[in-house]
Formats: structure tokens, C-alpha cells, sequence
């Protein structure tokens, strides 16, 4: 098995990682340094990338996977802290998530993508502009999961099928979340944080789905 490590930015290298091939990169890797290291990796019939770092760095080696057709190599996560990630994929922290990423076994679990072709791993908060509340529709398959006007919409990747789990705030109420395939939301205007990243323009409609191929979460 080839495996090599992603460490982005200052993140801190856990004792289980010391050893192993390891590449320096910034906080979100950049899709060139990860292209660099796919041809090291499919040398070996069993290739395995361990991401070191947020959320976001993992959406982000999972995106260019995907757009790159090469989901057959096997991905480990170790987050920094408790991220969303982290609890959607039940992969602990530290040093603990690191022996995990290194000697786990790769399972195939839901690939999430939006409508803009990036990955989510652990979670999209979508408001109105400049954090007002959110008007509109969304479904999560053909559940509704809300009409009118709510503070925000919140969608996550699950471990298991069917792959997407939706929910909004509710006063005084426990959160209910809504699984299904996809999430789509209808909107005159949308701001979309994913995995921390937040965009730069509004969005008329958003959707989340299950990509038609798994990926390789070594746990």
C-alpha cells in the first residue's frame, strides 16, 4: 500500500503520522499539488491520501478526485478538532483518527456534491444575503422541508445511505433533520457556506446530492 500525507497549513502532525511520506500545502490544497501526487500514488495498487486539516481540505481532495475520475483512492481524515466531518463520518481526532486513517480499512460511503460540482463533507449553511433570514422552498427528495421563511437551512453528508440529511432551525424545538437523496432549495436569493468556505455571490436555487459513485473513507 502507498500512502502519503496531506498536511495543510500549520496543522499539527500527529506521533502515529512522523514516519509516513508526507507533502506541505495550504490550507485548501490546491488542485495542481494534488495532481502531483496522484501519479506517486497510482504506482501502488492500493493507494491511500491522508488528509491533515479541515473540512474544507478534505472537500477539496475529494472534488478533484471526483472531477478527475479517480475515486478509487482510498481517503483518510484526520480533522484537527471535532469538525462536522469528523461527526458526520464518526472518525474521532488527533492521534486516534491518525492510526485510524493509517491502518483503517477503506468502506465506500456517500459521495455528496452540490449543484456547482463541489464535494460537502460536513455541512452547508445557507442564509439570505448578509446572514438575513432565508426565503423560500427546499425539499429533501419529496418531503418538504420548509415553505416561507426560516433563519437558516442546514444540509450534511451521512455515513450511510441515502446520503443527505437535511434540516432548519426551530424555535424552542429539537433540530429534525430529513434524509434522502438530494436537498434542493428555491430561493430569490441564497448565500451558501460550505465546509467553513463561504461564496462570493448569491444563488437563486442550490441543490446537494448523491454523486452516482462512492468514495473510499478509510475508518
Amino acid at each position: 500500500m502507498s500512502t502519503h500525507v496531506l498536511r495543510c497549513a500549520d496543522a499539527p502532525v500527529p506521533i502515529a503520522l512522523a514516519a509516513a511520506p508526507t507533502t506541505q500545502t495550504a490550507a485548501v490544497p490546491d488542485s495542481a499539488l494534488i495532481d502531483e501526487l496522484l501519479p506517486v500514488l497510482a504506482a501502488d495498487s492500493l493507494p491511500r491520501l491522508i488528509v491533515l486539516g479541515h473540512d474544507a481540505a478534505l472537500a477539496a481532495v475529494l472534488t478533484h478526485l471526483m472531477r478527475t475520475e479517480r475515486l478509487h483512492v482510498e481517503v483518510g481524515y484526520v480533522p484537527l478538532e471535532n469538525t462536522y466531518a469528523a461527526q458526520a463520518y464518526q472518525l474521532g481526532t488527533g492521534n486516534s483518527a491518525a492510526r485510524r486513517a493509517l491502518d483503517g480499512t477503506a468502506q465506500e460511503v456517500p459521495l455528496i456534491r452540490d449543484d456547482t460540482g463541489v464535494v460537502l463533507v460536513g455541512r452547508a449553511k445557507i442564509t439570505g444575503v448578509d446572514g438575513a433570514h432565508l426565503t423560500g422552498e427546499a425539499y429533501v427528495d419529496e418531503t418538504r422541508l420548509f415553505s416561507g421563511e426560516v433563519r437558516a437551512m442546514f444540509v450534511s453528508p451521512t455515513l450511510e445511505m441515502p446520503g443527505v440529511r437535511a434540516s432548519v432551525p426551530r424555535r424552542f424545538r429539537r433540530r429534525r433533520w430529513i434524509t434522502g437523496r438530494a436537498a434542493q432549495l428555491g430561493t430569490p436569493a441564497a448565500v451558501i457556506n460550505r465546509d467553513g468556505v463561504q461564496s462570493d455571490r448569491t444563488v437563486p436555487r442550490s441543490s446537494f446530492y448523491r454523486y452516482h459513485e462512492p468514495w473510499l473513507l478509510v475508518r
